[in-house]
C-alpha cells in the first residue's frame, strides 16, 4: 500500500510526534492495529497561503524579514524611568549608543524606577496570584498553576489564558483552540525574557491589549522556569545542570516539570524565550561585541517532520524577524561563539534533541528559540531587551491566532503520518550541523562601528552525515527499565506492560569489547527474544515515535543508554516485525 501524494515543502527534514491522546484500556493484540496503520496516512491539501505578500531575497543563511508585521500593542503601557543609570556601561558609551532605548516603556515589579534587581520570585507569584484571581469566574478567564518545583522546592508557575471554562487540559482541548505556550526563564541569566512575560500577562485579562487573541488560542505562560539559578545568580540550576539541553535525560525536576506541562496540554506551538551573552568570549576573541538585538531559531532535529520545520520557518521564525527588523531590531540567528578560539568561529544551536524546542518539534509542536542579547550585561538596555521579547512574542501570538485553523490541520496530518513509518522508511541516529563560512555583524570594540567579519560556521539549519538505520516496529525493555519508562511517560511517549509470555522478532545492540555504543556504531544482531511478563513494549505506531527512538538507540551521546537512564544494553531491544502481544490493563 502507498500513501497519497503529498508535496515536500521544506528542505530541511523532520519528522516529529505528538502525544498519545488515548491509552488502550483492555486486553489488546497489537499486530492487526499496527499493520492497519503502516499503510495509511492523512493527506495534506495545499499549503496555506503565507499572510505576507513578499519575502526579500536573503543571503545564504541571514536572518530573513517580511513586508507585514503584528499590530503593535505595546503603545499603551504604563511609562517607566530608564534604569540604565544606576550602573557603570560595561563598554564605552559610543556602543552603547548603537542600543538606544525604545519609546514603548514597560512596566514590571522588576522594571520599576529605581531598581536594581529584576522581579523577584515571591514578586513573581504574587503579580501571577493577583491576576488569576482578578477573573476566576469571568471570560478571558486566567488560572494559575504551581504544581512544579525546582530542587529547592520553589514553585514553578504557569499562568494560563484561555476563553474556555477551566484551565485543565480537557477544558482547553474542548475549546477547540490551539495552544500557544511561552516558556521563559531557562537560565537563571535570561532576565529581559522574564519581564517580557510577566508584560504580557498583564494584558490578557479583560479589557487587555492581547485579551482579543483568546477568542482564537489559548496562551500558556511559564514566566520562569528555573527559579533556584535565579536566587543565586548563575545560569544553571541548583546543580549545576544546564536546564537547556536537559529535555530528553529530564535528569531536573525542573526539566521533568516542563516535560509533564507540554504532555498535558500538547501545545501547538512553544516558543523558548531565553538570552545571550553580549560581550564574552566574543571581545576577547573578536575584539568585538555581539550586534544582534535578537537572535531566532526554529527547531530542527533530525527525524523532525517537514511539515512542522515548515511551519516553524514560515509561521514563527518570518513573522517575528520581520516585527523585530520593523521596530528598528537587529536580528540574526541564535548562535554562540564555538570552541576555544576565533578559528572556531560561531556555531547555531544544536541539531540534537536534547533542548526544549528540538524535543518539542519531536512531539508535533511547531516550535522556536527567541534569545535576546544581554544576560552577561545587568540592567544595561534593558528596556531594549525587553522590548525585543515582546515584539518577538507578540508576533507568534498574533501569526499562531491567525493561523489556528492551519495549525490544527498541520498537527492531524503529521501525527498520523508520524505513526505510518512504523516497520517501514529509514531512521536517522544522529546527525552533524553542516560546516562553512559566513559574514556575520559585530561592534568592533574600538571604533564601536558595526563591521562585517567572515568567521567558520556551523549551521544547524541543514543536516549533514546522518548515520541511519531502518525503522524499527518498535522497542522491548526489560522489566529492569521501570527509570526510562517512567521518563518516557513524562513526555508523552505511550509504554506498554506485557502480561504474557510473548515471542518477537528482535535486533539486539552489540558493542565491542572496552568500547561504549556512544563511541562507535553498534552491531546489530538478530534473535527471537522472549518478552516476559513485566517488561514493556513502546510501539513506532504511534504520533511521539521519534522522540522515543531518539531516547531508546543507544549510540548517541544523548540516549537514555549514553546518560544512564539505561543501565545495561541487553535491557533494551529493537522489534523489527509485527508482534502480537498480549498487554497489561491500563
Amino acid at each position: 500500500m502507498t500513501k497519497p501524494n503529498a508535496p515536500v515543502f521544506a528542505p530541511y527534514l523532520e519528522r516529529p510526534g505528538h502525544t498519545m491522546a488515548t491509552h488502550a484500556s483492555r486486553w489488546f493484540m497489537i499486530g492487526s492495529a499496527l499493520a492497519l496503520a503502516a499503510c495509511s496516512s492523512t493527506p495534506l491539501p495545499e499549503w496555506p497561503a503565507t499572510t505576507s505578500t513578499t519575502t526579500s531575497a536573503q543571503p545564504s543563511h541571514s536572518a530573513p524579514t517580511r513586508t507585514t508585521t503584528p499590530a503593535p500593542l505595546t503603545a499603551s503601557v504604563t511609562p517607566v524611568a530608564s534604569n540604565t543609570h544606576l550602573q557603570a556601561l560595561p563598554y564605552s558609551a559610543a556602543i552603547a549608543a548603537l542600543f538606544p532605548d525604545p519609546n514603548e516603556r514597560y512596566s514590571t515589579p522588576g522594571l520599576s524606577e529605581g531598581r536594581r534587581s529584576y522581579t523577584t520570585n515571591s514578586e513573581l507569584a504574587e503579580l501571577l496570584r493577583n491576576l488569576s484571581q482578578q477573573t476566576p469566574e469571568e471570560s478571558p478567564r486566567l488560572g494559575l498553576l504551581s504544581n512544579g518545583n525546582a530542587q529547592s522546592g520553589t514553585p514553578i508557575h504557569t499562568l494560563i489564558a484561555t476563553q474556555a471554562k477551566a484551565i485543565t487540559p480537557l477544558a482547553l482541548d474542548e475549546s477547540n483552540r490551539p495552544n500557544v505556550m511561552i516558556v521563559a526563564g531557562q537560565q537563571g541569566t535570561d532576565a529581559a525574557a522574564t519581564e517580557a512575560v510577566l508584560v504580557l500577562s498583564k494584558e490578557l485579562g479583560a479589557g487587555g491589549l492581547l485579551a482579543p487573541l483568546l477568542d482564537k488560542i489559548n496562551i500558556i505562560l511559564v514566566p520562569r522556569a528555573n527559579p533556584d539559578g535565579f536566587d543565586k545568580g548563575i545560569a544553571a540550576t541548583s546543580d549545576g545542570t544546564d536546564l537547556r539541553f536537559d529535555h530528553l535525560q529530564l535528569k531536573t525536576p525542573e526539566a521533568r516539570f516542563l516535560a509533564k506541562l507540554v504532555r498535558d496540554y500538547r501545545p501547538s506551538v512553544l516558543l523558548d524565550a531565553s538570552e545571550f551573552d553580549a560581550i564574552e568570549p566574543t571581545l576577547q576573541r573578536f575584539a568585538a561585541v555581539r550586534a544582534n538585538d535578537m537572535g531566532l531559531q526554529y527547531a530542527v532535529t533530525p527525524n523532525g517532520h517537514e511539515f512542522v520545520t515548515k511551519a516553524a520557518r514560515e509561521w514563527l521564525h518570518q513573522p517575528a524577524s520581520s516585527a523585530l527588523s520593523q521596530a528598528g531590531m537587529r536580528v540574526d540567528w541564535v548562535f554562540e561563539a564555538a570552541g576555544n578560539s576565533a578559528q572556531n568561529g560561531f556555531a547555531m544551536g544544536t541539531l540534537e534533541p536534547t533542548t526544549l524546542t528540538n524535543a518539542a518539534s519531536l512531539k508535533n509542536v511547531v516550535s522556536m528559540e527567541a534569545s535576546s542579547r544581554g544576560s552577561d550585561l545587568k540592567r544595561t538596555h534593558l528596556q531594549r531587551r525587553v522590548h525585543s521579547q515582546v515584539q518577538a512574542m507578540l508576533a507568534v501570538l498574533q501569526s499562531a491566532a491567525q493561523r489556528a485553523a492551519d495549525l490544527r490541520q498541520v498537527n492531524t496530518y503529521v501525527t498520523r503520518d508520524v505513526a505510518s513509518h512504523a516497520c517501514r522508511s529509514t531512521l536517522a541516529v544522529q546527525a552533524q550541523p553542516s560546516q562553512g563560512q559566513r559574514e556575520i555583524t559585530l561592534v568592533d570594540a574600538a571604533s564601536a562601528q558595526l563591521v562585517q567579519k567572515n568567521v567558520p560556521w556551523t549551521s544547524s539549519l541543514t543536516i549533514s552525515n546522518p548515520r541511519t538505520r531502518s525503522n524499527a516496529c518498535g522497542y522491548w525493555l526489560s522489566a529492569n527499565a521501570v527509570q526510562a519508562t517512567e521518563r518516557l511517560g513524562m513526555m508523552g511517549v505511550n509504554v506498554q506492560r506485557v502480561a504474557e509470555l510473548s515471542s518477537i522478532q528482535t535486533e539486539t545492540y552489540q558493542v565491542a569489547p572496552g568500547t561504549s555504543a556512544s563511541e562507535t556504531a553498534v552491531h546489530l544482531a538478530r534473535h527471537s527474544l522472549e518478552a516476559a511478563p513485566g517488561s514493556y513494549y513502546v510501539s513506532m505506531n504511534q504520533p511521539l515515535a521519534f522522540l522515543a527512538a531518539a531516547a531508546l538507540e543507544p549510540d548517541t551521546p544523548y540516549s537514555f543508554y549514553s546518560t544512564g537512564v539505561l543501565g545495561d544494553l541487553k535491557e533494551v531491544a529493537r522489534v523489527t516485525a509485527l508482534p502480537n502481544i498480549v498487554f497489561e490493563e491500563e
